[in-house]
């Protein structure tokens, strides 16, 4: 399930217009009439993207957003503009909105931009996920099973790192197994490889 695209404009036959289009490529959609009105029902849990308008009465698109970011939402917003508001939404763009577009916009083109936040959205929850998952295993190890991992992921042999931490061969062998077992992989190529995806 995707979740729901929150349409926020004080124009009726925008907010109706965008949510017939949405609706009809099967996307589901809510409509707000005010930056206040969304704000007052957060936290949304099915909030997959926003479409917001730059000029509203009330708060603008812009102070909409900087509250957004400020509680911590971290959806993709996509600004609706005219052509005198883009260094707006140029502005928001570098403050972390995902894109903006010019009305009037072509039908697919805003469906296309949508699908597309929610898809990059999506990827990087699982990217953060995964980074939080190896995190989450590097804290079991015991300092000198990290001192024991440091040298794996280089390639080193099991004698090159008990020269180099100064202990028995055998303490190694032990070190090596834990740490496998705590990261969840079977040898030190997959070890490499999860550390690697994990700082990314």
């Amino acid at each position: 399930m995707i979740g729901t695209i929150h349409i926020i404009d004080d124009e009726d036959v925008i907010r109706d217009a965008l949510s017939f289009l949405l609706a009809s490529r099967g996307l589901s959609t809510r409509g707000w009439d005010s930056g206040e009105a969304f704000l007052d029902a957060l936290p949304l849990s099915d909030c997959a993207c926003i479409i917001l308008d730059v000029r509203m009465g009330g708060l603008s698109g812009p102070e909409v957003f900087d509250r957004l970011q400020l509680a911590g939402v971290r959806v993709p917003v996509i600004f609706l503009t005219g052509h005198a508001d883009v260094p707006v939404a140029v502005r928001a763009l570098k403050a972390g909105a995902f894109d903006f577009i010019e009305k009037p916009f072509n039908d697919n083109q805003i469906v296309d931009l949508a699908l597309t936040a929610i898809a990059a959205h999506a990827q990087d929850q699982a990217a953060a996920a995964a980074r939080q998952s190896v995190a989450d295993r590097k804290a079991t190890l015991s300092q000198r099973e990290k001192e024991v991992m440091a040298l794996m992921v280089t390639g080193a042999l099991n004698k090159q790192i008990a020269d180099a931490l100064g202990i028995a061969l055998r303490t190694v062998e032990v070190h090596r197994g834990r740490v496998l077992a705590k990261m969840g992989v079977r040898n030190a190529i997959e070890l490499t490889k999860l550390i690697a995806d994990g700082q990314n």
